[in-house]
C-alpha cells in the first residue's frame, strides 16, 4: 500500500511519495473562476498571483500555519495526489505534520482535510511538526537531550524545545516570511513613494543575501505614488535590512522566552549543541547570525529548510524505529 507524507505550508504544499521516495514542492495556492471552477493550483495559480482579472480569485487555504479555507484545501490536496498517483487513485497511508501550539479542534481539521478530501485514506496518522523537523535535520530526537528548533514559515515562527521523541514546550507566533515581505513594501512606499507587489518583495527578500554580498542594490519595479506611472527604483539593501529587524526582534525574544521556561538540564543540552534554524523564511539575509548574537548560541542551519518536516516525515515511513513517533487522533481511528 502506498504511503504520502503531507506538510503543508501556508505558502508551500510538501507531499512525500514513498512509491518512488520523492518530495513534491508546490505553493500552496488555488485559482478559482467565477467562484466556481478551479482555474489553476499549485505553482501555475502562483504565477497569475496579482496578475488575475476579477473573475479569477486567488488565494492561499491556510493562515497562520492552520487551515482557513477547507473546501479549497481539500481540493488542492484531491489534485496533488492525484496527480502523485498518475490518476490512479489507490487505497493510502497518510502522515500529516500539525502545529503544536494549536488548539485540539484546529489539529483535528487536519485529519478531517486528509478523510474527507475522497484520496482512498485507509488509515491517518499525525505527526508533530517540530519532531518531523528534527528528523529531517537528522538529529537524533528519540534521544534524552534537549533540542531547541525555530522554524520561520511564511505566516508564522515555531519555536520548540524536543526530548525523548517529543515535545517539552512550542509556541507558534504570527511573524514570518509574509511579514518580512509587507515590512520591505512598506519601507519602500515610505522612503521612494513608491507601490511595489508582494512577489517583487518576496523575490527581494530572496536575493538579499546575494546582492549584499556582491554590494549591489535591488532593483524594483512599481508604480509611483505622486504620478501613478510604472518606474525602477534601485533600493539600498541597507534599508530593507533595517525594516527586516524589528521582526528579527520578535523572533528572538521568543526564542528567549522559551529558554527561561526550560529546565536547567535540558537547557544545558541546548547550550552544548545550540539551535537548529530551518522552514522557508530561516535564509533570510543576517537572520541567523541575529539569532545567534541575541541568543548566545550556536545557531545551526538546515541544508534543506523548506523540506526538513517533509523529510522528516519520510524517515518515520520509511524506519521501523521512528514509527512510534506518528499518532491517531483521540476517537478518530477506523
Amino acid at each position: 500500500m502506498n504511503v504520502f507524507g503531507i506538510d503543508l505550508g501556508t505558502s508551500n504544499i510538501k507531499i512525500y511519495n514513498k512509491a518512488d521516495d520523492s518530495i513534491l514542492l508546490e505553493k500552496n495556492m488555488i485559482a478559482i473562476q467565477n467562484k466556481r471552477n478551479l482555474f489553476a493550483y499549485g505553482d501555475s495559480a502562483y504565477e497569475m498571483y496579482e496578475k488575475a482579472p476579477s473573475n479569477i480569485h486567488i488565494s492561499y487555504p491556510l493562515s497562520n500555519g492552520v487551515i482557513a479555507d477547507i473546501k479549497n484545501m481539500e481540493t488542492l490536496i484531491r489534485y496533488f495526489i492525484h496527480g502523485l498517483s498518475k490518476g490512479v487513485l489507490k487505497p493510502a497511508e497518510f502522515l500529516i505534520a500539525v502545529p503544536t501550539d494549536v488548539t485540539e479542534v484546529e489539529k483535528r481539521a487536519f485529519y478531517d482535510l486528509i478523510k474527507d478530501a475522497n484520496v482512498k485514506a485507509k488509515k491517518i496518522m499525525v505527526v508533530e511538526k517540530a519532531v518531523a523537523d528534527g528528523l529531517g535535520m537528522d538529529i537524533d530526537v528519540k534521544n534524552s537531550q534537549g533540542v531547541l528548533i525555530v522554524n520561520v514559515g511564511y505566516d508564522t515562527t515555531e519555536v520548540s524545545i524536543l526530548s525523548l521523541g517529543g515535545i517539552v514546550l512550542s509556541k507558534l507566533i504570527k511573524v514570518g516570511g509574509l511579514k518580512f515581505d509587507d515590512a520591505i513594501r512598506q519601507a519602500v512606499r515610505k522612503e521612494f513613494s513608491l507601490l511595489i507587489g508582494g512577489k517583487t518583495a518576496e523575490l527581494v527578500k530572496i536575493r538579499l543575501k546575494e546582492l549584499d554580498q556582491s554590494n549591489l542594490p535591488a532593483v524594483v519595479y512599481g508604480r509611483d505614488i505622486v504620478t501613478g506611472l510604472p518606474v525602477e527604483r534601485e533600493i539600498p539593501t541597507s534599508l530593507v535590512d533595517q525594516c527586516l529587524h524589528e521582526h528579527f526582534n520578535t523572533i528572538i525574544d521568543t526564542v528567549k522566552v522559551i529558554l527561561e521556561r526550560t529546565p536547567p538540564e535540558l537547557a544545558a543540552d541546548i547550550y552544548r549543541h545550540g539551535l537548529y534554524l530551518t522552514g522557508g523564511a530561516s535564509q533570510v539575509n543576517h537572520l541567523s547570525e541575529l539569532i545567534g548574537k541575541g541568543t548566545g548560541l550556536k545557531v545551526n542551519v538546515a541544508a534543506n529548510p523548506s523540506a526538513s518536516v517533509a523529510l522528516g516525515i519520510s524517515k518515520i515511513i520509511k524506519d521501523e524505529k521512528f514509527k512510534s513517533i506518528a499518532y491517531t487522533i483521540e476517537g478518530m481511528s477506523k
